[in-house]
């Protein structure tokens, strides 16, 4: 079995904000192209265009919809994406008989060795999050690098070091950095915005944060004028013609 580092030098990972994310799926899908072209075999794709699709996806969103505690506030729809959490207690590195899983020292990145990695999906069984992905073409395990192959690659723009999925997202929902570091802008933003832990139960101090939603506010309520009981001119004639109907 695999063992965990004591402690990291950092620990990079995502914070993703709930509240302005939309849903639009323009992470999973440069997630997939980045992955497919980039790193290691690519992330298979079986019968795409026909009648039962199947293919591997690093990233994925999930949609709900809300119940509000307020019995007169209208439900409300939140899109969750999900990807590897890089936990500091990973239980999918300990549980791997190979040690394809790992976890580094130096940046808290939990990788998978491909050419370790025998396929048994013991990984995906001790994952709480359901973030490991089985790639049916390769035979082996796959899941969100944090595009490790892009975020230390001094061949391209500075701007673009950083995961695909962040770059692309185009609400800026997604977040990126050293939350090892209080100083660092993602440890801010945890902090100023409550940013919280997905599933704390489980135990396995993901690294990966998420913000909360919002209470949505009627900006412009208070700069309408009330709209009078009765209404004259044009819109007035109107109206009382139409409730005659």
């Amino acid at each position: 079995m695999t063992s965990l580092p004591a402690s990291t030098d950092r620990s990079l990972g995502l914070v993703i904000d709930l509240d302005t994310c939309v849903g639009c799926h323009a992470c999973v899908i440069s997630c997939k192209e980045w992955n497919t072209s980039q790193y290691g075999a690519p992330l298979s794709d079986i019968d795409a265009y026909g009648a039962e699709p199947e293919g591997t996806f690093l990233n994925r969103i999930h949609t709900f919809e809300a119940v509000p505690d307020a019995a007169d506030a209208p439900p409300r729809v939140v899109h969750f994406p999900k990807s590897c959490l890089h936990c500091d207690d990973a239980p999918c590195v300990t549980v791997c008989p190979t040690g394809a899983s790992y976890k580094r020292q130096e940046d808290g990145i939990v990788l998978v060795n491909e050419d370790d990695c025998i396929g048994c999906g013991l990984c995906a069984w001790a994952c709480p999050y359901g973030a490991r992905e089985m790639d049916q073409t390769a035979g082996i395990m796959k899941k969100c690098t944090l595009c490790v192959d892009r975020i230390y690659n001094e061949n391209i723009p500075e701007q673009d070091r950083v995961p695909s999925c962040v770059r692309t997202c185009p609400a800026g929902a997604r977040h990126f950095g050293d939350l090892a570091d209080p100083a660092s802008d993602v440890s801010i933003l945890i902090a100023d915005r409550g940013g919280f832990d997905l599933m704390p139960e489980q135990g396995t101090a993901p690294v990966n944060k998420y913000l909360p939603p919002r209470e949505k506010v009627d900006l412009l309520a208070p700069l309408l004028d009330p709209v009078p009981e009765t209404q004259g001119g044009f819109l007035g004639w109107l109206d009382r013609a139409l409730t005659r109907l």
